[in-house]
């Protein structure tokens, strides 16, 4: 009963379903939970630390349940889009129910969405492995499946890693660097494995190809059952979606870095990813806030991942240390006095 509790992430897409209903000023529902309530009950409730037993992981790392709670958010997500288009074409709305209702809907795209499929593309399975694809389409970034596993795992915490936030750099300037640098990386990767299949880049063993004609058969749909409106809107959830995981990575590594020793970096660490052990926030996000486990072991199922105190730990839950980050002085402030000696 008590991992029950995980139901807490489908929250996120029942306040975009009370947004697109009532609308009003209910249109920034989404938003105002994400990062107005959410941050009030992380601090009402603490933390739990309780580690697993060896036959308490053994048997949750196979417990269907876990994995039917990913597999709901496909339908979820995808009905939330619907009901998205739907109601910002089909109906009178002001232009800040309109602005509401785009990020309510965004957020649903980046928290239920790419999250999940963060999760499941690192399955081993092709089903889970589809569903991530899947997942990532709404949010125009399918390279992610590619740059994330074969690249961010890789070279986290290095200058080679584009999603891995240096020190004294904004969120705003990240935002720049990461996603145009995460798709350079991901062409390059790409690059590679074709070089290793022996075939040319325009070939159908391209998976960045075949994403993006999926991408834009997705755009083109929407244009053609919704018009010029429509495709506007679907690329807007997508920019929205985006800068959500986007400030999610710059928040996750934000000034650690790995040593350079001799011509390689030192092997990954929980040392190289702020952890945050908030609990309401690990049942909505599905533990991805436990990250230093998660990157020291990444084939851990969202399920059995632990929080790891040597790890650095951010003050304050993901949805508060996303608000602060977009307040870079603020955010130097409070983050910079917590590197250690090698990363200032």
């Amino acid at each position: 009963m008590n991992d029950l509790k995980y139901l807490l992430a489908f929250t996120i897409p029942m306040s975009c379903w009370l947004a697109l209903s009532v609308q009003g000023v209910f249109s920034y529902a989404t938003v105002i939970y994400a990062f107005g309530i959410i941050p009030i009950l992380e601090l009402l409730f603490s933390s739990s630390d309780s580690p697993y037993s060896e036959d308490q992981k053994s048997s949750r790392a196979i417990n269907v349940f876990f994995d039917v709670l990913l597999f709901l958010n496909v339908p979820l997500v995808f009905a939330t889009l619907y009901g998205g288009f739907q109601t910002l074409i089909g109906s009178e709305l002001a232009l800040y129910e309109r602005m509401g209702l785009v990020l309510s809907v965004g957020i649903v795209l980046g928290t239920n969405g790419i999250n999940v499929a963060h999760e499941l593309g690192h399955r081993v399975t092709r089903s889970e492995q589809f569903l991530a694809k899947l997942l990532l389409l709404p949010s125009l970034y399918m390279h992610f499946f590619v740059e994330h596993n074969l690249g961010h795992h890789k070279h986290v915490a290095t200058p080679e890693d584009p999603a891995s936030a240096r020190k004294n750099q904004s969120v705003y300037g990240f935002w720049v660097s990461s996603v145009t640098g995460q798709i350079v990386s991901a062409i390059k990767i790409q690059r590679h494995l074709l070089k290793v299949k022996q075939a040319r880049f325009f070939s159908l063993k391209n998976e960045l190809l075949w994403f993006a004609l999926v991408q834009l058969a997705y755009l083109l749909i929407s244009y053609v059952a919704y018009g010029v409106e429509g495709l506007l809107y679907a690329i807007a959830f997508a920019v929205v979606a985006v800068l959500l995981l986007e400030t999610i990575n710059y928040i996750e590594h934000y000034g650690l870095v790995r040593e350079l020793k001799g011509e390689r970096y030192e092997r990954v660490t929980p040392a190289h990813s702020w952890n945050s052990n908030h609990v309401i926030g690990r049942m909505v996000l599905y533990e991805l806030t436990r990250h230093s486990d998660h990157h020291h072991r990444a084939s851990k199922k969202y399920q059995v991942l632990e929080s790891i105190e040597e790890s650095p730990q951010l003050p304050f839950g993901y949805t508060t240390s996303m608000v602060i980050a977009l307040l870079p002085p603020l955010w130097f402030s409070l983050m910079n006095k917590r590197l250690l000696p090698q990363h200032t």
